[in-house]
């Protein structure tokens, strides 16, 4: 693609590095096919193509950010999926990143929106205000008719049907091993502390397991990734940072071999901290963490052997099976292995090209590995865009909860919080991460979300418009 920015325009470093990536684009338009939100709209301004045509006009012009750019640069999820479907290459991660940032700079929203985007920046990356809205969002669900925008409806539907006790293991400590095979510091994050404490309970326990120290370094909390994907910048690099400094205190004290991120929304952004503190005085440390950063089934890749003996729980009966109670199985559903429906969260497949290991880790721990249709699409979750977006984000849900559960799964297994939330809201059986599956085939308890689950019922999602 021809660009035409000027000298002094290129002096920018956010702006060089999107004339490189709007230059890298051939126009293709490959990436509309894996779209979701050029699939449910079918609008050309809704694809990656139509976006990046939108984002070269407002950066080469240098005018504000007008309604019809904010709109669509709103619609899209940052699934990524464009960049894994581009054959040239295009990183458009980082071009829409930046136009995010060049909207919240020089467009004014409407009040509303900035309410609600105030309100999320200010609530979700930190825990403990976290858990006071979801107390008052459940209190508030019964009277979400009242509300005049979908959006505060869809704020109220979010609520779990209970939410969990602190968990204490989140706490700044070192979970020491005897035979320790390597030091790793695990990001405990800041939504899925409120939302869902199984998933890092289940965490240590299976590293810790297999022969890994786990520290849970003093100072770390939200990695930034929902401001950041909002363009407010400066909130999101105060976030980074504080986590950088956290971590690079551990490395250049005991030392770590790892950072492990049971996240993958977080891990995509951790892993991008390089890039984003390129200009900045914490650059060299910024790079240190994205080079040690890993999800946690690239980790287990490694801590667990090929021959690993694992105690894969059964398939439940009609009856239920060994405490695991009975859940929507068709009739010619008998004993043998699990079988586990896997939804590749956006952000590990396509923001940290990792599709492999989480199945087959699963498939190894004895585990009957179900892929749905479409898995390259986004279930609408995207941090806060089921929040900002309900009507795209509900249709996404309802695509790919059928296309689970058209494989007659016993439980879905998925490997971000955001798209458990997202998936488990309408699912029909359990929605698990894939190391509580893990953690219960080496030996640790049934999942709770297995043994208390009961199916939700929820209201039809907003019409589109």
């Amino acid at each position: 693609m021809q660009t035409n920015f000027t000298p002094e325009q290129l002096a920018d470093p956010a702006t060089a590095r999107s004339n490189e990536i709007l230059r890298a684009c051939v126009h293709c338009g490959f990436c509309t096919a894996t779209c979701p939100t050029y699939q449910v709209l079918g609008d050309e301004l809704d694809s990656p193509r139509g976006r990046i045509y939108l984002i070269k006009d407002m950066l080469e012009s240098g005018r504000p950010a007008d309604a019809k750019t904010v709109k669509h640069i709103d619609r899209c999820l940052s699934c990524l999926a464009c960049m894994t479907t581009c054959p040239s290459g295009v990183h458009y991660m980082h071009l829409v990143d930046h136009a995010r940032e060049h909207i919240e700079n020089t467009y004014r929203r409407p009040l509303m929106d900035r309410l609600l985007r105030w309100t999320l920046a200010r609530i979700l990356p930190h825990p403990g205000r976290f858990r006071m809205a979801l107390l008052g969002a459940k209190i508030g669900r019964p009277f979400a008719f009242l509300m005049p925008d979908a959006r505060l409806r869809a704020m109220l539907d979010m609520a779990p049907k209970s939410i969990p006790p602190v968990s204490r293991n989140d706490d700044p400590q070192t979970f020491h091993v005897a035979d320790r095979k390597m030091r790793v510091a695990l990001m405990t994050g800041c939504a899925q502390k409120a939302l869902n404490t199984d998933i890092n309970d289940a965490t240590i326990r299976l590293l810790t397991r297999l022969g890994a120290e786990v520290v849970i370094p003093k100072g770390m909390g939200c990695c930034g990734a929902l401001t950041h994907h909002m363009g407010k910048t400066d909130e999101s690099h105060a976030f980074a940072a504080r986590n950088i400094v956290a971590w690079t205190t551990e490395m250049e004290g005991e030392g770590l071999d790892a950072i492990v991120i049971n996240t993958s929304g977080c891990g995509t952004t951790v892993k991008d901290y390089g890039h984003m503190f390129r200009n900045d005085p914490l650059a060299d440390k910024a790079a240190a963490v994205s080079r040690i950063a890993r999800d946690v089934s690239e980790v287990l890749m490694d801590l667990l052997p090929a021959d690993h003996a694992f105690t894969t729980p059964p398939r439940p009966a009609r009856d239920g099976v060994g405490g695991v109670p009975t859940h929507r199985l068709p009739a010619d559903q008998g004993a043998g292995p699990m079988h586990v429906a896997y939804h590749a969260a956006c952000s590990l497949q396509h923001g940290q090209r990792i599709k492999g290991a989480p199945k087959e880790l699963l498939a190894r721990a004895g585990f009957t590995v179900l892929e749905p249709r479409d898995a390259h699409l986004c279930c609408g979750s995207a941090g806060t865009y089921n929040l900002m977006q309900p009507a795209i984000s509900g249709e996404l849900k309802r695509r790919k909860v059928a296309t689970l559960e058209e494989r007659a799964p016993d439980v879905i297994a998925a490997g971000n919080i955001g798209c458990m939330m997202q998936i488990g809201s309408d699912a029909s059986v359990p929605v698990v991460h894939t190391v509580e599956l893990l953690d219960w085939a080496t030996g640790g308890p049934v999942p709770p979300a297995v043994t208390g689950f009961s199916p939700r019922a929820t209201a039809a999602p907003p019409r589109l418009r």
